[in-house]
């Protein structure tokens, strides 16, 4: 269970906004002595096609300090754990009565479409049964969290001595769906049944898109997921966003260079980190290949 929490985090943050044309997947904004690459990530990649594009190799070479939503290397599984305890079980009742009959008969379906006894699931609470649904797809595809952006990137960085940060702790980033109302619960979990389905074919269109900085079609394929559910938009994305925006104007005022790597749709959509720069008198440009 502690790595379903860590890796599937990924079909959360997998998302982007419009944007005028192809851009780039890293972003440079220049503080007064230094400058903040903003990095658009995906958590998840596979093994054989991770090679992260262009503009990370250039925005890792400049930047002398790191910066995560969630700092990975201070993360433990023991720790994930006494969340899942606290925050991720239903107490004095079972997923069926918390769900209804309706989305129960559902996901005893998808878990034995993913091979996964029922009997697991009996006692989480609905958004860990959605996370848990969410990664074994993906690892049913083969994608990686050891493969994403965040984990090369971490090993790299602890390999050349660059100090990595987190912009939240663990119970900050998984709160936010613990806290969400039951109603909300089972909503997120029956909208994750319904587009797991269409994963394998959603995903390699997003990575195309991530890979050439296109974020106009990013935005075609998988904004409307959130459009469906703007309780989660508001709670994942902007909540959040309020939150780090002024952590990065702190880094702006430093004449250290840093890389900040978030999930996609925190950089570009709406109330996103570009935005929040430019209404702070910043401005944004991508970081081209070359």
């Amino acid at each position: 269970m502690a790595r379903a929490l860590r890796g599937t985090l990924a079909a959360l943050c997998l998302l982007c906004g419009l944007s005028a044309r192809a851009q780039s997947p890293v972003w440079a904004i220049r503080g007064a002595h230094n400058t903040v690459f903003i990095a658009e990530s995906v958590h998840l990649l596979k093994p054989g096609d991770s090679a992260l594009p262009r503009p990370f190799e250039r925005a890792y070479a400049a930047a002398q300090i790191i910066v995560m939503e969630v700092d990975l290397t201070r993360i433990d599984a023991g720790e994930m754990q006494s969340f899942l305890a606290a925050h991720g079980m239903l107490h004095g009742a079972t997923l069926e009565h918390a769900v209804g009959e309706r989305l129960y008969r559902r996901v005893a379906s998808e878990a034995e479409r993913l091979g996964l006894p029922l009997a697991s699931v009996e006692s989480l609470e609905p958004w860990t049964v959605a996370l848990m649904f969410d990664d074994l797809e993906y690892l049913r595809l083969g994608y990686d969290a050891e493969s994403g952006v965040e984990r090369q990137i971490e090993r790299r960085a602890e390999r050349d001595g660059k100090p990595i940060r987190g912009l939240e702790t663990l119970d900050q980033e998984l709160g936010e769906l613990a806290h969400l109302p039951p109603a909300e619960q089972n909503r997120f979990l029956d909208l994750t049944v319904d587009d797991m389905h269409d994963a394998e074919r959603d995903t390699d269109e997003l990575l195309a898109a991530w890979r050439a900085g296109d974020t106009r079609k990013l935005a075609s394929l998988l904004s409307s997921a959130y459009l469906r559910f703007p309780e989660l938009y508001r709670v994942l994305i902007t909540e959040r966003n309020s939150r780090w925006f002024p952590q990065i104007e702190r880094e702006l005022a430093d004449s250290r260079d840093y890389l900040v790597i978030v999930g996609a749709l925190h950089v570009v959509g709406p109330g996103g980190l570009l935005e929040r720069a430019r209404s702070a008198g910043f401005t944004p440009r991508p970081v081209r290949a070359h």
